[in-house]
């Protein structure tokens, strides 16, 4: 009678929280919790099948249907899997499988990443991708045929090597589309920089993506894909999963990376840890593992269970989300002023750690979420990376939560909040705000930059609290005197500390760089600009000119946007709006589109065409050639794209800076760049890109070899990049170079090319 009662509660239960979740899209629970509730009601209606009832959701495949996208019918039906979570749940599933197979039958396994993406089915005929659908319900999906051909890791056409042999006359396969962590990093960074609301389910982005009704916009969205499966095929003979995923292969398919064979269970239970703890090294989600049964004969011979094969099960990891109270949020302020909300929460335990913090992103993002104070949250933490927020759970709100607003006055220097225009952050616009100089202080001191010994967080703290310094510039002033009347500051200590600020004047000019915190200024980016500017005052006049450029567009353009604005005038289209913003954003949005000066005058016209009847654009041709001028050292180096030449502007141009800078280099602080004397020009005119973990070299070691003979290292792949230097663990880069058609090269391809 208890067992009965437990069954009724689990389906009531799990029908409820299926109802939220796909009806009202307002799940009260974490996909974890879920899959808890589900686990133990399958488990009870195995042992007993006399209390399975025909509600019960164990009977039935979830659905991604929509009614917006027209429907195909699969194959054959595309099966769900049911999960382990435990060593002895593995067991017990091969043991279920051995009693219904001869006695003397021994299985072979196949084990592959479970990937955290969106099922798809896609079907060839005589070699051309035909059609193309969601899983659905396991029986209809949706027709997604015309996006999946944006997909570039998918092919259109099959084999993609001739030599492999001839397509089946038919094949429908299965696979994941997803996006990589770096794409999806990618992706919201660029919406960060055109003013939009970040994702922050990549998941759910990926299928949102694949269900757009303009294909344009699924092409304009980094997504991969990962093919595991053949479904249904006519005039293919495959006899393991093993050489399933070697036909894949051969046809071109990108098939799931660290998919292998093993002879035994036993053999993939030792794998589990180690597979566990490189989970958040991959270059893409996944929630668990997939064992097959490698023998296709057997595994159909075992048949199906409800709506899951038998020869197939999902091994979960622990979970990496969970569900908690927001209690508080705190304002943090960063070394540009920008400001982080952060999430005070109820302790939860995720992934292996209590977790009291997450970030909450920034408040446009709070607001597009509707985070509440006092709502329950689902958190989320992945491996190092800082814990974060994904959504309110809204259905478990009581009445009394209540809305997440900016901070009016920053917190640690009193001064107003601001926003900038088109900006989605909030900054406290004060450079001398007590936090915001601890923060570029401790950044500046950090081994990453300047590498100061003896300067950690607690010593930059009480040196700003003590007033003995007051920005980067006062470190290189101190004196042994005020030092020794610190707490725990003795000779020896002091002696340390000044010898390493000696040092530290003493670095590259890249690594002086490096350390001003310049939003998007990393290591990388430092080396191009010292490599392109021969010191600091070069860039500073740069800046400068740029800027007094961009003051004189502005002014020209100020007349049209003006008339445009007039209060007296209708609603602005959304185009005449646009084309407003470029002006106000010349450095942004203007001069990378015009920097190659060719027929500039015509096509600003065109570009404008909505303002014309405001002014005269002829009038804006001249300013504009001359802020492209001005910026042409910038706009010139490889990888540094428009917001970066905005920050990089704005920071050398600002008074404030100037300052600072002046004070070090008093204070006899390099700025020069190091007069290379290169071993060979073999690799003039070249760029390269750096991607995965080299044989014999650090990345830094391959870096200063290529640029020793001429080369050029940048951090992005494009078009214009000459190679791509491929290690062990290649990360999206060396996709992209594949969609880009750009060679990729080994460690000793490099060392071929300059004879080492």
């Amino acid at each position: 009678m208890e067992l009965e009662q437990r069954t009724r509660e689990l389906r009531e239960q799990l029908n409820y929280h299926i109802y939220r979740y796909n009806v009202l899209s307002d799940p009260i629970i974490t996909d974890a919790e879920y899959d808890r509730l589900y686990h133990e009601l399958r488990q009870l209606e195995e042992e007993h099948p006399e209390l399975i009832t025909l509600d019960s959701p164990t009977q039935r495949a979830g659905s991604d249907l929509s009614e917006d996208f027209p429907k195909i019918q699969h194959p054959v039906s595309v099966l769900s899997l049911a999960n382990a979570f435990s060593v002895e749940d593995l067991r017990s599933w091969e043991e279920r499988n051995q009693r219904l197979l001869p006695a003397d039958t021994d299985l072979d396994y196949v084990l592959e990443p479970k990937l955290d993406g969106l099922t798809v089915v896609i079907t060839y005929e005589n070699g051309i991708l035909t059609k193309a659908a969601t899983r659905g319900n396991g029986e209809v999906g949706d027709d997604v045929t015309a996006n999946i051909k944006t997909v570039r890791t998918i092919p259109l056409r099959i084999p993609v090597h001739r030599d492999k042999g001839p397509a089946p006359e038919r094949v429908s396969v299965r696979g994941e589309v997803l996006f990589f962590k770096k794409d999806f990093e990618a992706l919201n960074q660029r919406q960060e920089a055109e003013g939009l609301p970040l994702y922050v389910n990549a998941r759910n982005t990926a299928s949102g993506t694949l269900k757009q009704k303009d294909s344009r916009i699924t092409a304009s969205r980094p997504l991969s894909a990962f093919i595991y499966d053949v479904l249904d095929s006519v005039g293919l003979k495959l006899d393991t999963q093993q050489e399933m995923l070697d036909f894949l292969q051969d046809m071109g398919f990108h098939i799931p990376p660290q998919s292998n064979y093993y002879p035994t269970l036993s053999d993939i239970i030792q794998q589990l840890p180690t597979r566990e703890s490189l989970r958040d090294s991959l270059d893409y989600e996944i929630d668990g593992l997939v064992i097959k049964v490698n023998n296709l004969h057997l595994a159909n011979e075992l048949g199906v269970v409800g709506k899951d094969p038998r020869g197939a099960i999902a091994y979960k990891f622990p979970a990496q989300e969970a569900s908690t109270k927001l209690i508080g949020v705190t304002v943090n302020i960063g070394r540009t002023g920008k400001i982080t909300p952060t999430a005070q929460l109820e302790p939860v335990f995720i992934s292996g750690v209590t977790v009291v913090n997450a970030s909450l992103h920034n408040y446009d993002l709070i607001a597009s979420l509707d985070i509440r104070l006092g709502d329950t949250v689902i958190v989320k933490r992945s491996g190092d990376v800082i814990p974060y927020v994904i959504g309110p759970v809204t259905g478990s709100r009581t009445g009394s939560e209540t809305p997440i607003t900016p901070p009016e006055f920053c917190p640690f220097s009193g001064d107003p909040i601001i926003q900038p225009e088109g900006a989605v952050d909030y900054y406290c616009p004060n450079p001398r705000c007590p936090e915001r100089v601890f923060r570029k202080v401790e950044f500046f001191v950090s081994r990453g930059a300047m590498d100061i010994e003896g300067m950690g967080p607690q010593t930059v703290k009480t040196l700003i609290e003590k007033g003995i310094i007051t920005d980067e510039g006062d470190i290189f002033y101190l004196t042994p005197e005020p030092l020794l009347e610190l707490e725990k500051f003795a000779q020896k200590k002091v002696d340390n500390l000044l010898a390493s600020i000696e040092a530290a004047k003493h670095r590259p000019l890249a690594q002086l760089i490096t350390s001003l915190g310049i939003d998007g200024v990393g290591g990388t980016i430092a080396e191009l600009l010292a490599s392109e500017f021969q010191s600091i005052d070069e860039l500073i006049s740069t800046s400068e000119a740029v800027k007094q450029a961009a003051v004189a567009f502005r002014n020209a353009a100020s007349p049209l946007i003006e008339a445009a604005e007039n209060p007296g005038a209708n609603q602005l289209l959304a185009d005449t709006q646009r084309n407003i913003e470029r002006l106000r954003n010349p450095l942004i949005e203007l001069v990378p589109r015009y920097r190659d000066g060719q027929e500039i005058g015509s096509r600003l016209q065109r570009l404008l065409k909505s303002l014309e009847a405001y002014g005269a654009l002829d009038e804006l041709v001249a300013p504009l050639q001359a802020m492209i001028r001005a910026a042409q050292p910038l706009i010139r180096i490889e990888g540094l794209g428009p917001i970066l030449v905005h920050n990089i502007v704005d920071w050398f141009a600002d008074d404030f800076n100037q300052g600072i800078i002046a004070k070090m280099k008093q204070a006899g602080v390099n700025m020069e760049a190091e007069a290379r004397t290169l071993s060979s020009n073999k690799l003039e005119g070249m760029t390269f890109v750096l991607t995965g973990t080299l044989p014999s070299m650090t990345r830094e070691e391959a870096s200063a070899l290529i640029e020793n003979h001429g080369g050029k290292v940048t951090g992005s792949v494009s078009k214009k990049t000459s190679y791509v230097l491929v290690g062990d663990s290649p990360g999206s880069k060396a996709t992209k170079a594949a969609q880009l058609g750009v060679p990729t090269i080994s460690e000793n391809d490099l060392k071929a090319m300059v004879g080492v």
